[in-house]
């Protein structure tokens, strides 16, 4: 049985006849994000392929970098699909039909070696509990203090061995039915949200890690049969390299703020950025307008903002802004791991709850 959770949150008010436009949804708008990155996903691996069969000898120093440059875009793409893609389809908002949505949650799950029946378990109680110490495990706060380093910066622009071994012992255990593997969750979590009571989901769970790993070891059987093993690389390892964008979108989503609170605006960030990243990223850059409010598709969330802008937290434009508010909060993090950033709230309310949070903080230091 769920956990019973409760927690009073503060949402902005929105008129009803414009909310109502907004928590529409459209086909053509599905198709016109989902449609795209595939093709492109489809494009770049035709390109990568095509450059790796001019590389030879007398090539090599014009046609590697023309290689590795693909396969920088594809990983870029295709690193996407998994927890950004698969997000935004398991809560079954981008498309009308809910058959679009599905296709496209097996696809990219598929893909990008996703577990959407775990993660959809973990994401509704990380809705209902965001940042709460006792209820959320997918975003446990303070976060993101190892987030330093040449290593991370290396695997980011290009993998993680470590990561790629706890992911592939993950699907092969879950193949078996033991879900006691850290995957993209800690396992201790995974059992929390689904535990072994609910035998339901726990098939589900297995059923999918064996098409995922039959699947994907039947189509490189198949390359290197056929003499195409350099697909391997492009299709079935496409989307667990180059992460570097997924991490630069992502990181501000929770990152230095309040654990234990009830209000969106204290425990998510919303930034805007130009179309290319919010193209990859599904609008998730509007994380606080998304959390408020997840019955919104993602392609209506700029939209969202304007209607709450006069309750909400002003918002830096562009990754660089971004990060520049980001990086020091960080650093003061790894010195003081008890300190929270408490964004400017514009309302009198919101001015009361950032007095109490400047207050708590104070009496946690002493």
């Amino acid at each position: 049985m769920a956990e019973a959770i409760k927690i009073n949150w503060y949402r902005c008010k929105v008129d009803k006849a414009v909310m109502s436009q907004l928590i529409r949804k459209s086909d053509a708008r599905g198709f016109l994000q989902a449609g795209a990155q595939t093709l492109l996903f489809v494009l770049t691996g035709a390109l990568a392929y095509w450059v790796f069969g001019l590389v030879h000898v007398d090539t090599w120093h014009w046609a590697l970098p023309l290689l590795l440059a693909a396969l920088f875009v594809h990983g870029t793409n295709g690193s996407f699909f998994g927890g950004i893609a698969c997000h935004e389809l398991c809560h079954k908002t981008p498309f009308a039909r809910q058959f679009w949505n599905t296709f496209f949650l097996k696809l990219y799950s598929f893909l990008g070696w996703f577990d959407p029946t775990g993660y959809r378990a973990s994401h509704i109680r990380h809705h209902q509990a965001t940042t709460h110490a006792d209820h959320d495990g997918e975003v446990v706060l303070p976060q993101g203090l190892d987030w330093y380093g040449i290593k991370f910066v290396v695997t980011a622009l290009t993998f993680s061995p470590s990561g790629l071994v706890k992911l592939f012992r993950f699907w092969l255990a879950a193949a078996r039915g033991d879900l006691t593997r850290d995957g993209f969750f800690r396992a201790a979590w995974l059992q929390r949200v689904v535990p072994e009571t609910n035998i339901e989901q726990r098939r589900e769970i297995t059923h999918w890690a064996r098409i995922v790993l039959f699947g994907h070891l039947a189509l490189a059987a198949t390359f290197i049969a056929t003499g195409h093993w350099f697909l391997i690389v492009i299709v079935n390892l496409g989307c667990l390299y180059c992460p570097w964008l997924v991490v630069l979108c992502g990181a501000a989503q929770h990152v230095g703020l309040s654990p234990n609170t009830p209000d969106f605006r204290l425990c998510c960030r919303t930034y805007t950025c130009s179309w290319l990243p919010a193209f990859f990223y599904w609008n998730m850059q509007y994380h606080v307008e998304h959390h408020m409010f997840p019955a919104v598709p993602f392609y209506n969330l700029p939209r969202l903002r304007a209607a709450l802008i006069h309750d909400l937290p002003p918002a830096p434009h562009g990754l660089w802004a971004t990060w520049k508010e980001l990086i020091p909060i960080m650093r003061r993090q790894r010195i003081d791991p008890t300190y929270v950033y408490v964004p400017p709230l514009p309302t009198n309310e919101g001015e009361r709850v950032n007095d109490q949070m400047i207050e708590s903080e104070a009496a946690q230091r002493g």
